[in-house]
């Protein structure tokens, strides 16, 4: 046998028994699966508006029967519009809340709903911490409105989750969800909702940490509350501006991005004037379309964040391009 052929044989027998040992040690982990964790990453997604930090908080999903709750339509058009994005009723709906860092103030644009909803809400207050923050650092919290989906997080049990902050909201809504003579009027399956805003708003009051505000008003430097009423009595949006840029934050102004995009005169059950909540959902859209700016919305799928082109009759929602770019 030449050294050639032997260092070939030599080799191959080397490299079999590696194989084959290698085939032994492993074989027993190959037969056991590693079990599902089936839990999502922490819910939080960072960008810059000027000089302004924004992050995207989420408090989870809920599976929206959209077919049932949609108005000014019909199942089959929403059905169909469902299936253009492969999508069917019930949606897996995102909650969304928003923290921003001015550099000199910690602002907090909705709170999620914590137990107020159902169970698979509940995570802003842990995402918020995920993302290096925490609830005491929080020196004012904003409610878009006061559905519990957005003012759930305000309490944990009996206690204020944000003890240092000041909450702010339009004072129709506080004047509409905050009184009992008003919920003893609303229908049995609406009390729920005043007393949600109830539980989660009147700690806040009595601590003397909410100071409601009356339509266009400048809260903190380089951030303004802006009247869209209609989904509600006080709904409104916030308006982020710094070094040029700009995000406006679009609280309830749409739900369903597969139906209302393509036809914004679609409205939802849970609005408390359905035409006016139309008029400022295609108000809000064509102005974003025009302009460029960046939107957040509370149910768009998480981080919500994008910009609105026209499209035909419609829009189209364009999201975030990911970036860890800082």
């Amino acid at each position: 046998m030449t050294s050639t052929h032997w260092l070939r044989a030599t080799l191959t027998a080397t490299l079999t028994a590696s194989a084959l040992a290698g085939a032994a040690i492993f074989a027993p982990l190959a037969q056991a699966a590693a079990p599902m964790v089936k839990t999502p990453a922490p819910g939080f997604y960072r960008m810059m508006v000027g000089d302004f930090e924004v992050t995207a908080l989420s408090d989870g999903t809920v599976a929206l029967p959209v077919d049932k709750l949609l108005t000014n339509t019909t199942p089959g058009k929403i059905g169909a519009a469902l299936g253009k994005s492969f999508l069917k009723a019930p949606v897996e709906t995102s909650v969304n809340g928003y923290l921003i860092n001015t550099g000199e103030k910690l602002v907090l644009v909705d709170t999620g709903a914590a137990g107020l909803f159902g169970p698979t809400l509940g995570n802003l207050a842990a995402n918020l911490k995920a993302a290096g923050y925490q609830p005491e650092q929080v020196d004012a919290v904003v409610i878009t409105h006061m559905h519990p989906d957005h003012v759930g997080g305000l309490m944990a049990g009996t206690q204020m989750v944000f003890p240092n902050a000041t909450v702010h909201a339009d004072q129709r809504d506080a004047d509409f969800w905050l009184s009992t003579a008003n919920m003893d009027k609303a229908p049995a399956d609406s009390k729920g909702f005043f007393q949600g805003a109830m539980a989660s708003l009147n700690p806040y009051v009595a601590a003397g940490k909410f100071k409601p505000f009356n339509g266009n008003t400048d809260l903190v430097p380089g951030i303004k509350a802006q009247a869209a009423h209609g989904h509600t009595p006080g709904h409104s949006t916030l308006v982020v501006e710094s070094k040029g840029q700009k995000m406006v934050m679009w609280g309830d102004l749409m739900h369903v991005a597969a139906v209302q995009f393509d036809e914004p005169s679609v409205t939802i059950a849970f609005d408390s004037d359905s035409k006016a909540a139309a008029m400022q959902r295609k108000l809000a859209y064509a102005d974003a379309a025009k302009s460029g700016y960046w939107v957040a919305a509370s149910h768009l799928s998480f981080p919500g964040i994008g910009h609105i082109r026209r499209d035909g009759k419609g829009y189209r929602f364009v999201p975030a391009n990911y970036s860890v770019v800082r």
